[in-house]
């Protein structure tokens, strides 16, 4: 390459970035759709649910308020922060200081944002895996490295304080917790989480508590929260949250951080240079939901629940799958190393990988399934379970004919 054409290449920071793994198999399933294939997707985590009724009205009352045409505070509008704060009074039992809440544009810019204002080049972020596909590129795109702690099914996807110990060097800054997990549906128990955040407190690290799916769990499980099993590491807390999941709000954008104060300030000054404001229709959607009671929510995951049951039967009816029951968010993770290397559907096709795979999946019996590498996590392939009832049965049946009728 010329000196004059390398000037003109794109930056070696996004060129080591790859795209979102769950996007692009959302994105091609779509587009096979769109050619006229009949295409059931698994991919993108997101409720096929409305958003609640009285949500979507309080965003149509404040469409038609011109205050809210206009620019608003940078860390979001103070009632929505308030709002913020109380629901984590109300549902994570301990008390934070509004001007500690960052509204974001939506969970993901919430995580960007805290990896960025944390993060100097060279610092070392703890990722337990199988982990959230776009957690290593953020810690990338800040300078930092993802040193992975995998933990299989025999743990149930939660690595030991053992391992965890093991990854620590010099350089560790943070450690992500996320509980419910994407992709594993896994739930910390307490004592996982006492034990966590007095590792945290005793190595001097950042806690970074993407708490996302809390209200998504099943079997009387729930979800523990670190900042209350752990008072004292709220000091090096912060945590991560939004309205998309449990008010199946994707795309009303709306998520937020809450951390100490001097945080809080770093990251409302990097928003103020990168988006400003979140939307102001959105915002007052969201303050409509935090606000209020949580029977939309419990409605929804009743109906997950059963869907829950409905693809982790029919998964582990599939030779050569195995899938645990996850405990909590919408996604069922299949270990699918049985069928690895060997002829499967009608064209006998093979597949060395989780990524082939899950490729095959969807050329041959179009079938949408998100490969584990986009997981950290080759040999399985995360289904989300986000969707109707009558749809899994027939993705399922369609995978389970493709892996036996041959």
């Amino acid at each position: 390459m010329t000196v004059e054409s390398n000037s003109l290449a794109l930056s070696k920071r996004i060129e080591a970035v790859s795209p979102s793994a769950t996007l692009a198999v959302d994105t091609k399933a779509k587009q096979l759709k769109a050619s006229g294939v009949d295409v059931i997707g698994f991919g993108a985590g997101e409720p096929d649910f409305p958003t609640p009724d009285p949500i979507v009205e309080a965003a149509v009352v404040a469409a038609r308020d011109p205050k809210n045409h206009r620019y608003s505070p940078t860390a979001g509008l103070p009632q929505l922060r308030s709002a913020v704060a109380a629901k984590t009074l109300r549902d994570s039992g301990y008390e934070v200081d509004p001007a500690q809440v960052v509204i974001t544009n939506g969970g993901k810019q919430a995580v960007y944002e805290t990896f960025q204002v944390l993060l100097d080049p060279g610092d070392e972020v703890i990722l337990p895996t199988p982990f959230w596909t776009s957690y290593t590129e953020m810690i990338k795109l800040a300078g930092g490295t993802a040193v992975t702690v995998f933990a299989d099914s025999q743990t149930a996807y939660v690595p030991t304080l053992e391992a965890i110990s093991a990854a620590y060097t010099p350089r560790t800054k943070a450690i992500v917790l996320n509980s419910p997990t994407n992709p594993t549906g896994a739930v910390w128990s307490e004592a996982e989480i006492r034990a966590l955040g007095e590792w945290a407190i005793e190595h001097k690290v950042w806690v970074i508590s993407d708490e996302i799916y809390e209200h998504v769990t099943y079997d009387g499980v729930t979800t523990s929260y670190i900042g209350a099993v752990v008072p004292e590491v709220r000091e090096q807390l912060v945590v991560l949250n939004g309205v998309a999941k449990s008010y199946a709000m994707t795309g009303w954008r709306v998520g937020w951080l809450i951390a100490p104060l001097h945080v809080a300030k770093a990251a409302a000054k990097l928003q103020g240079h990168l988006t400003s404001n979140v939307s102001n229709v959105s915002q007052q959607a969201a303050l409509k939901a935090v606000s209020g009671p949580l029977d939309a929510v419990a409605h929804m995951r009743a109906a997950f629940d059963v869907r829950r049951h409905l693809i982790v039967d029919a998964l582990n009816g599939i030779p050569g799958v195995h899938c645990l029951m996850p405990q909590g968010a919408f996604y069922a993770f299949a270990d699918v190393r049985g069928l690895l290397n060997k002829p499967l559907g009608e064209k006998h096709s093979v597949a060395t990988s989780s990524a082939q795979l899950a490729d095959l999946l969807l050329e041959e019996a179009h079938v949408a399934a998100v490969p584990g590498e986009a997981f950290g996590a080759p040999g399985y392939l995360r289904f989300s379970y986000a969707t109707a009832d009558d749809l899994i049965v027939e993705g399922m049946k369609r995978f389970h004919e493709w892996v036996v009728n041959f």
